[in-house]
């Protein structure tokens, strides 16, 4: 197969999962070592550059492909009706909890926050924002938050080292770019 050839591939094998795709399963798909894949991604890349509609995300070990978020309104007006679900303040905060303090128990985020959060917890895993990531190694057991690539994927982040840092965010705008979920 041409260099070509796998970027067109990948690019197909991409297109039709329209999930993040992990490496490891596209390059056993093109029987290719990380090395050999290397000019796959940059053809990739370079295919969906500043100009296009469509861009190339990694996060981690996976690959998708995503719409340009500037692009945002004309979607939705294509395909209308699009039901945009909201969270409630308390799932606001406290997914701004467990993306900045991660992994974290459900009683460490009932600290910080002062109310109970079983049902804000609840939403955000219904949502696929957050997952059980483990067990504390202390009495009980608890169960350890953290957030998902589905999180990643809906603020456009390729990790969570592009969060804004907390120092840098002022008190009026601290959950407003988490509203539109």
């Amino acid at each position: 197969m041409t260099l070509t050839e796998q970027i067109a591939a990948t690019e197909a094998m991409l297109f039709a999962s329209g999930e993040p795709v992990r490496i490891q399963t596209l390059l056993e798909a093109l029987e290719l070592t990380p090395l050999e894949f290397e000019p796959v991604l940059g053809g990739l890349a370079q295919r969906y550059g500043q100009e296009s509609g469509v861009r190339l995300m990694r996060y981690d070990d996976s690959l998708q492909l995503c719409t340009q978020p500037k692009y945002m309104e004309l979607i939705e007006k294509v395909l209308q009706p699009v039901r945009r679900q909201t969270l409630t303040q308390a799932a606001l905060e406290t997914l701004a909890v467990v993306a900045y303090r991660q992994p974290i128990t459900r009683l460490e985020i009932e600290q910080i926050r002062g109310v109970q959060c079983d049902r804000a917890l609840a939403t955000l895993a219904g949502h696929g924002l957050i997952a059980e990531v483990g067990r504390k190694e202390s009495i009980g057991r608890p169960i350890l938050y953290g957030t998902t690539e589905k999180f990643l994927q809906h603020f456009a982040l390729t990790t969570l080292n592009e969060l804004p840092r907390l120092e840098s965010i002022k008190p009026d705008e601290e959950l407003t770019d988490f509203a539109g979920i």
